[in-house]
């Protein structure tokens, strides 16, 4: 028989050989090199590789290269495919020990018997080495300079080590016998041996597991190498250890199984050791202490894992040290749960269970319950949670290591089960944060794990008795604190994550554990659905709607109905939408709302909106909610609105109303075609609440308003372009048409009656603006929707109404001009419509918001104070908008072409852009040939204009502000300057005059005891000029009412020359009547004006009484010097018939030096102005005057005259020379009259005169001394 065994033996070494053989081949023909020096390093590597493949598994946690991206390392029982082989009854080493010898702890072994004849030896040797390595772990502790031979040394042992257990493995597997029956004859002596093995083996086992002992028990030195991460090459004894110790531990479970499977299931008992002890020993008995005992020890290396983790972070932590461990968990879990399938033994959850119930079990002292001397476990509870769950995941590694995703997964609900009834118990004290934790843990394993009602049937009935709790972590701050949904949108985003299932890593700190609970719930229901049992709402809903009652409903809070509503938000969700809508909405109707208060209002109306959001994105009419929420809105906006509802009333139903407005405008933007009758939320409410609100309240309803009328129009349009063929996912386009049509009706009916009578109002918001141009454009693509007051072109009717009034406040009419201007859509509109004159009007209320910029600045208040402000800056922005959009009409484009004008500056500010404009509607008149085309100009500038006096009379009503009339004076200045032609046709003779009566020559000029206000009487000495050269530029063209012109030119000269004129003569250069005369103008405008001014100076203000000079004589001479000196006038012989009497009046009778000196530059320049018009010849109206003066004063004032004329000679020698027989006869005839004879004074004045005229005085100092003698 021995020999018949040793042949087998021998056929099967021959077949290994044989594989050995090819493998050696396939080796020589990839490394082809010698193995004598000098061999290459590819060659040595090669041969390396080889033989660590060869190498028996074993633990470790140096992860290298090949290791990358693979929970397990490449060396260990998993990823080299041991375990798979042990379940599958495979060879432990296929390619291994096949010569006849066998190297065992430094000695060959005959590789077939070596077990069967010396195994108490060989264990020996075992436990001989164990020692040894424990003696070098000792030793590297303080050995450091030796560190690297000890460690290379324990490497060594614990390869020894593992070789022989791997080589019991395969020893089993090959060459032990199955038991057979009893044969008569004798046994062979090894027959004898082989048949006592098993036995022998069993009793070496349980030796060699008293001997290593419990792995919790080592030293705290030795498992703090379970901990490091050590990645280097050289590991420290204590390293392969603790190793070592796991290797032994797992191969104990390997050797027992194999040899359980070798002897087919037949028990072993162990005879040497129960005849020695007594007890009862077994192959089965090990194997399950050994895995009791090997469980306990991972669950104190577990414990002292879990002291260190917080509850925050307890899905982060895991609850092994080292990757070893995991993996031993892991071959736990694939050996137990495959011996239960074949052996029907426990499972993993199963013993695993055993030991964790004996924990809870335990009655803990004040510091935990005891596992060890140093292992103390202070919360068993959320130990067993925290251990189950990450457990839990190790059954996604298949027995080679590999993640399957979708595969079925043990589950161990029935543990779990009975953790959740500890988690909820009352009476064991409910922590929020321990809570949270153990929930988190439940909802990761109810997503591993099948479907289990019973869990969400226990965390139900501790929810359902604590649904008012806040579920608050204190030391968590804010972030843990309860807090209420701010919108029904958060409240649905809240719901969806709850139902998405996916975790987060702060989930601990973003949700408490009622989110959490809800999480769970999903997950149970949504993957019911996808299971084909029953499903899970059907045997929930009973006992969740059991729980709600009219007296359970009234004891809930704000944040009782805030987690009521999520609840019933999730069940909505993830079950039958329309049954728990229905349910929500009978349930809060025992809810009266006049016993709650405005914020579980304010939640219950989001809750609503919630669903509502939800009916949306389902596709589902909201008839339903929508109808009761809208009633519900309008009883609280009749109370707002009522006089009778004091303030404080009031202000406490705001955040009510406002949380209606925001919850219908999230229902339009998040509705897709707005077709689901969506109209039924905006009734008359809103209209009672627009007309109650303030002016910030009113702010936020208009931004509501101006939403909804974008969406609408967006939507409309979208879908005007849906194509007619149907499709499940699109409304059908008449029914979307029609509602969309609801929508449009129900805004005009309820919300544009308060816009409309906000458009005279003097302080609008912005936003009413935003709002007229929506309902503008809604008007322009649904006109039929437009009440009947705007047809039959609501469109043009609302243009007039917001854009092209008078009344309307200009900030409004700005923005919403510029709203709209620059569409081109409402553009083609208006000229589809028939409007030509759009351009036109929008020019005129362009033109009328410039002038009426500053009509709601107080006077007193400066421009740059007013600009500093938000609304100022706001504004001006708006208007220097407006200033480009207008500017950009096809009407003004063409008017500045023809003017040919630089239009550089004038894009820039608006008060730049608006002279430009009147320059160019003034030039482009100008050069028009036809008088057709005049006409038609003149009309359409008087449309430009438009009543200007009568909007901006509050600038003169209220006296100011002062910008504003200065604005006003410059523009209309700038008017009658410019536009003189079109001014001087009759049908601008009604706008021309009333310019002058009221701006010019007020009632208040001619009051005596009034005056003009300061800021009006200075905006007029600003822009003066501009209406002087103006009027005299009509004034030269005028045909009809000329006399009235020219006298109200006179009367605006006579009241604001002297009104303008400086106390003395400094000054007076900035006249701004000398300053209209001065600037270049035209020939007969220049001669009109001047003309007109010397005429009234001369009869106003140089007009002697009796001898007494007129007032303020020094500024009118300094005036008229400086009109003289100037500019020349054409018609300065005119002058001198005014001026030169007075001035040789003034030069005979005043005797003041500073009168005397002007006086004598006035008579130069005019005697200059009038010489220069005749230069070859003495001017006869020079002559005149002169004559006139000798003849009139020369009896009184004879030295006067002569000391007068002598200046003159002085200035013109010919004038004066001219005079010499006017002079000579007036002599005479003095003489003559006095009867006295020769004056001798006179003749010596006259001989001194005489003496200064040349040969022509000479000659008539001859005459009279030949007629004296």
């Amino acid at each position: 028989r021995k020999r018949g065994k040793q042949e087998k033996g021998k056929q099967q070494k021959e077949d290994r050989q044989q594989k050995g053989d090819e493998r050696q081949r396939k080796m020589d023909d990839e490394f082809g090199g010698s193995l004598t020096p000098p061999v290459s390093p590819y060659e040595i590597e090669g041969m390396e590789t080889d033989v660590q493949c060869c190498r028996p598994p074993c633990f470790s946690c140096s992860l290298g290269q090949q290791d990358a991206g693979n929970p397990f390392s490449a060396e260990g029982y998993v990823a080299s495919g041991s375990l798979n082989r042990l379940l599958l009854r495979l060879d432990p080493a296929p390619t291994g020990y096949d010569a006849d010898t066998v190297d065992i702890f430094g000695f060959q072994w005959v590789t077939e018997m070596a077990l069967v004849e010396s195994p108490t030896l060989l264990f020996g040797l075992l436990r001989q080495q164990i020692s040894h390595l424990e003696d070098l772990a000792q030793r590297g502790s303080c050995d450091f300079g030796n560190i690297s031979s000890i460690s290379i040394e324990a490497d060594e042992i614990r390869q020894q080590c593992v070789n022989f257990l791997q080589y019991i493995k395969v020893f089993i597997f090959r060459y032990l016998e199955p038991p057979k029956e009893p044969d008569e004859q004798p046994p062979h002596p090894y027959e004898e041996l082989e048949a006592q093995l098993p036995s022998l083996l069993v009793e070496e086992l349980h030796t060699l597991t008293l001997f290593i002992g419990h792995l919790h028990q080592r030293p705290t030195n030795i498992l703090a190498n379970l901990s490091i991460s050590n990645q280097g090459k050289v590991f420290a004894p204590s390293w392969h250890l603790v190793h070592l110790h796991l290797d032994i531990q797992w191969s104990v479970l390997e050797i027992l199984h194999v040899l359980g499977e070798k002897m087919l299931g037949q028990v072993i008992y162990a005879h040497q050791f129960m005849n020695l002890t007594g007890q009862n020993l077994t192959n089965v008995s090990l194997f399950d202490d050994h895995c009791s005992n090997l469980l306990r020890d991972l669950l104190v290396l577990a414990v002292n894992k879990y002291t260190k983790v917080r509850p925050s972070e307890g899905l982060n932590i895991c609850h092994y040290q080292c990757t070893c461990v995991k993996e031993l968990w892991t071959l736990l879990i694939h050996l137990l749960d495959h011996r239960n399938k074949t052996s029907q033994t426990e499972n993993f959850w199963s013993s695993l269970n055993n030991h964790l119930r004996n924990l809870l079990q335990e009655r803990a002292n004040g510091e935990g319950v005891r596992l060890s001397d140093a292992t103390i476990c202070k919360d068993p509870r959320g130990f067993s949670w925290w251990l189950v769950t990450h457990l839990a995941f190790l059954y996604t590694f298949d027995r080679n290591g590999n993640t399957q995703e979708k595969k079925l997964i043990e589950n161990n609900w029935s543990f779990i089960e009975e953790l959740l009834k500890l988690s909820v118990n009352v009476q064991n004290g409910i922590l929020e944060e321990q809570l949270r934790m153990h929930l988190q843990c439940c909802l990761t394993l109810s997503d591993l794990w099948c479907v289990n009602i019973n869990a969400v049937t226990i965390l139900w009935e501790y929810y359902s008795k604590h649904l008012n709790s806040p579920f608050n972590i204190p030391w968590l701050g804010l972030q843990g604190m309860a807090t209420v949904s701010k919108s029904p949108f958060a409240l649905l985003e809240m719901t969806r994550a709850c139902c998405r299932g996916d975790q987060t890593s702060n989930l601990y700190q973003s949700q408490n554990s009622f989110q959490l609970f809800l999480r769970i719930l999903a997950l149970q229901i949504t993957k019911g659905q996808e299971g084909s049992g029953t499903h899970p709402w059907k045997q929930l809903k009973g006992r969740i709607y059991s729980k709600f009652h009219q007296r359970k409903m009234q004891e809930l809070t704000e944040l009782g109905l805030q987690n009521f509503l999520s609840l019933f938000l999730v069940l909505a969700e993830v079950a039958g939408m329309e049954d728990v809508v229905s349910r929500v909405s009978d349930l809060l109707d025992f809810l009266k709302p006049s016993l709650l208060s405005i914020a579980q209002q304010s939640l219950i109306w989001k809750g609503h909106f919630a669903f509502l959001l939800m009916y949306e994105e389902k596709n589902v009419d909201i008839s339903f909610l929508a109808t009761k929420l809208s009633t519900n809105f309008e009883n609280v906006a009749k109370e707002f609105y009522l006089k009778t509802t004091d303030y404080t009333r009031k202000a406490t139903l705001w955040p009510l109303l406002l949380t209606y407005i925001d919850a219908v405008q999230e229902v339009f933007e998040n509705s897709s075609f707005l077709h689901l009758s969506e109209e039924k939320l905006l009734n008359q409410g809103f209209d009672l609440l627009y007309r109650a609100c303030r002016e910030s309240e009113l702010n936020a309803a208009l931004t509501f308003l101006q939403i909804v009328l974008a969406r609408l129009r967006s939507v409309y349009k979208r879908s005007a372009q849906q194509p007619p063929v149907p499709s499940r996912s699109l409304p059908a386009p008449l029914v979307a048409k029609e509602r969309h049509l609801a929508i449009a009706s129900a805004l005009w009916k309820n919300f544009f009656p308060f816009v409309k009578s906000e458009r005279l109002s003097q302080t609008p918001s912005s936003q009413t603006a935003d709002v007229a141009a929506g309902f503008t454009l809604l008007a322009m693509d649904m006109p039929g929707t437009a009440p009947s007051d705007l047809q039959p072109q609501p469109l043009v009717h609302m243009m007039q109404l917001f854009g092209w009034d008078d009344m309307v406040h200009p900030q409004l009419v700005s923005r919403y001009l510029s709203h709209l201007i620059q569409t081109s859509t409402l553009v083609d509109a208006l000229k589809n419509l028939g409007c030509s004159s759009y351009q036109t009007f929008t020019i005129h209320s362009w033109f009328r918001c410039i002038l009426q910029q500053h009509l709601n600045q107080p006077a007193g208040i400066t421009d740059k104070t007013h600009t500093n402000t938000f609304s100022g800056r706001d504004a001006l922005e708006q208007l220097t908008g407006l200033t480009r959009i207008v500017y950009k009409l096809p009407e003004m484009e063409n008017l500045l072409s023809q003017s040919h004008l630089d239009q550089s500056t004038a894009k820039v500010e608006p008060k730049a852009a608006l002279l430009t404009f009147i320059k160019a509607v003034g030039k482009t008149y100008t050069q028009l040939q036809t008088l057709g085309d005049k006409s038609s100009l003149a009309s359409k500038a008087l449309v430009y204009a438009g009543d200007i006096l009568k909007y901006t009379k509050p600038y003169l009503a209220n006296k100011g502000p002062n910008e504003g009339l200065q604005l006003l004076y410059w523009a209309v200045g700038c008017i009658v300057k410019h536009w003189a032609p079109i001014l001087a046709t009759s049908k601008s003779h009604q706008l021309l005059f009333c310019i002058i009566d009221r701006l010019l020559l007020p009632h208040t000029l001619f009051q005596q005891g009034t005056g003009l206000p300061p800021a009006m009487l200075s905006a007029i000495r600003d822009n003066l000029p501009l209406y002087l050269q103006g009027l005299a530029t009509i004034l030269g063209q005028i045909i009809v009412q000329a006399a009235y012109v020219k006298q109200q030119l006179r009367n605006v000269i006579q009241k604001y020359f002297e009104r303008f004129l400086p106390l003395t003569g400094s000054g007076v250069a900035n006249h701004p009547i000398l300053l209209a005369l001065c600037e270049s103008t035209a020939v007969a405008q220049h001669q009109i004006l001047r003309n007109t001014l010397v005429l009234v100076i001369s009869e106003n203000y140089l007009q002697f009484r009796s001898h007494a000079p007129p007032p303020r004589l020094a500024a009118i001479l300094s005036f008229l010097f400086e009109l003289l000196r100037r500019n020349q006038n054409s018609d300065a012989a005119s002058e001198a018939k005014l001026l030169l009497p007075t001035v040789l009046k003034c030069l005979m009778l005043v005797n003041e030096p500073q009168v005397k000196k002007l006086t004598t530059e006035v008579m130069q320049c005019i005697i200059e102005n009038c010489q220069s018009l005749t230069p070859s010849q003495v001017c006869p109206h020079l002559t005149s005057v002169l004559r006139q003066f000798i003849q009139e004063y020369f009896g009184i004032y004879d030295h006067q005259v002569y000391n007068i004329v002598e200046m003159v000679a002085v200035l013109n020698r010919d004038l004066v020379i001219s005079l010499i027989p006017t002079l000579s006869k007036t002599l005479k005839e003095t003489e003559h009259k006095q009867g006295l004879g020769r004056n001798n004074s006179q003749r010596h004045s006259y001989r001194r005169l005489l003496v200064h005229l040349g040969e022509e005085g000479q000659a008539e100092i001859n005459k009279l001394e030949k007629d004296s003698d």
